[in-house]
């Protein structure tokens, strides 16, 4: 029997000007998604159950960038994606395009359980989402008037806006302004900081998953696919630790920063917390991102070259741990 250890993530890249208030909003949710592991796993649950379990409490509050409360698309619609991998047997299942599903991980799991396959889209991960019977729900359900204002700035500046919580009066004292902007593909993006949500797990039995799910970028054009649903991107598990990845998508996919901390620790022998310190210096290029991970021997880490990230930990040891800054 091994020890049992779990991380959440609620995206990388924070302006530093963040209301207090805010801060305080995700902690607590960070806070309350750790409780909700931790008695999971005290219950004996599975890796894979708990990572669902707190990445669909993720996707139910507005406050971070998945399921309710995502980024809109250039059309004002929600076009959200997820997906899940069980480091027992690299079992994974992933959704991009949904536009009614309440719960993207969920439905990214059933891929994975009740699908030939390890990955639909668009109006086919619709389809099935209705076969199996998951809760669906208007588009609207998915929009808040807060990313309804991010979208109408975004389209002013005609550019892609990263974070949607950033109130809309007061814009022009964030941190990472038009000023200066960072480049994504070459182009320019005004506002760096993505919310993408992740949780990974390792239970008492060793066994290692992860789970990612966003709402992408603010202002996307309709159809882009980021990094989360894709394994070894955004998300990877094996059975020697399971990563969740956050920020800047086309980085993260040229990257494959999920796997490279796995096969770092697999092929140089590094431990986790080396591995991740290594794939965030070494495999970004200019690319902005950060990751959350475990390991098979009950240990979490956590690496970022951003402003911060919103990130919490715990352990069967009795260490718990939720921030923001470094």
């Amino acid at each position: 029997m091994g020890r049992w250890a779990i991380a959440v993530h609620g995206g990388a890249g924070v302006d530093p000007n963040l209301p207090q208030q805010r801060q305080e909003e995700a902690k607590l949710l960070l806070t309350r998604c750790l409780n909700l592991g931790i008695s999971a796993l005290r219950s004996d649950r599975s890796a894979i159950d708990v990572v669902e379990l707190v990445v669909r409490e993720l996707e139910s509050d507005p406050l971070f960038n998945s399921g309710r409360g995502s980024a809109l698309t250039a059309k004002g619609t929600a076009e959200m994606e997820a997906s899940i991998m069980d480091g027992h047997g690299r079992r994974c299942g992933a959704v991009s395009g949904l536009t009614t599903v309440k719960n993207p991980v969920s439905l990214a799991r059933l891929v994975m359980d009740k699908s030939p396959h390890s990955y639909l889209a668009f109006s086919g991960a619709e389809e099935f989402a209705r076969q199996q019977g998951v809760e669906v729900v208007d588009n609207e359900y998915f929009i808040t008037e807060e990313n309804l204002g991010m979208l109408k700035l975004a389209k002013e500046a005609n550019t892609i806006v990263f974070d949607y919580r950033i109130p809309v009066a007061g814009l022009e004292t964030c941190s990472a302004g038009v000023e200066s902007p960072l480049l994504m593909n070459g182009l320019p993006i005004s506002v760096y900081s993505p919310e993408t949500v992740g949780c990974v797990v390792v239970d008492s039995e060793g066994r290692c998953a992860a789970a990612t799910s966003t709402g992408g970028l603010m202002n996307k054009m309709s159809g882009r696919i980021g990094d989360s649903p894709l394994i070894g991107a955004g998300t990877y598990a094996c059975n020697i630790c399971g990563v969740s990845c956050t920020g800047e998508g086309e980085a993260i996919i040229r990257g494959t920063l999920a796997r490279e901390v796995a096969a770092v620790m697999e092929y140089k022998g590094l431990d986790l917390q080396e591995a991740v310190d290594y794939v965030i210096k070494e495999r970004l290029d200019e690319g902005q991102a950060g990751l959350i991970a475990v390991s098979n021997k009950g240990e979490v880490a956590c690496g970022f070259n951003t402003t911060g990230m919103f990130r919490g930990f715990a352990t069967e040891d009795g260490f718990m741990e939720v921030g923001i800054w470094e």
